[in-house]
């Protein structure tokens, strides 16, 4: 019975119970937090569902839950939204005390907690899908001038290139794929999921 409820909690993605795991999830949803209330005092809280704001979200939901693919797929996001955070914000702007938390300690809190989640095959396809989603939401619940996710319009410094935004939009989403895919593999191969014992005394032969 108990072999049986673990398969079932492997196949649904559920860790086994771990109370201090658990606890961790305090510290993403404290990044989100943070972030929040700054975006809220500037009148843009539309900036909150960047992959990389609402990822920690995300991985706060699958630390309290201890599920393995949300933990997964936030921490898959972790790695391109901190290569964009630093190339559009910081070079731009600076460092932010919020957006610090919110790229670079929710990578090291994805990278503790996915260490004991593991990375499978697939997770890099959730990890797009979820992508999809949120660009969807983005373009029809936040304002077209926060381009939140790019949903809206080709990112600045790029029209050159494009004449359409559907041009755009297609060659990002490939990007966006080509990515997920390569540091899913990389964290598959850091953090691969054990492989499951076999019980030869309860097979039989044929």
């Amino acid at each position: 019975m108990e072999d049986r409820r673990a398969k079932i909690s492997r196949a649904a993605g559920i860790l086994r119970p771990n109370v201090h795991f658990r606890l961790l999830g305090f510290v993403p949803l404290a990044f989100f937090v943070i972030q929040a209330v700054h975006y809220w005092k500037i009148n843009e809280l539309g900036h909150m569902l960047w992959m990389c704001n609402i990822g920690n979200l995300l991985l706060a939901i699958g630390l309290f839950l201890e599920h393995s693919v949300l933990i997964r797929v936030a921490t898959l996001w972790m790695i391109p939204g901190f290569v964009v955070w630093v190339v559009y914000v910081v070079a731009a702007w600076g460092i932010f005390f919020s957006s610090t938390l919110a790229h670079a300690g929710g990578l090291i809190v994805g990278l503790i907690a996915v260490r004991r989640a593991r990375m499978d095959s697939f997770a890099w396809l959730y990890a797009f899908g979820w992508y999809l989603v949120i660009q969807i939401v983005s373009r029809f619940a936040t304002a077209s001038e926060l381009n939140v996710n790019v949903s809206q319009q080709i990112q600045t410094g790029w029209e050159q290139m494009f004449s359409a935004y559907w041009q755009f939009w297609s060659i990002l989403t490939i990007g966006v794929a080509l990515s997920l895919w390569m540091v899913g593999l990389i964290f598959q191969r850091l953090f691969p999921e054990p492989v499951p014992k076999v019980n030869y005394q309860s097979s039989s032969l044929s």
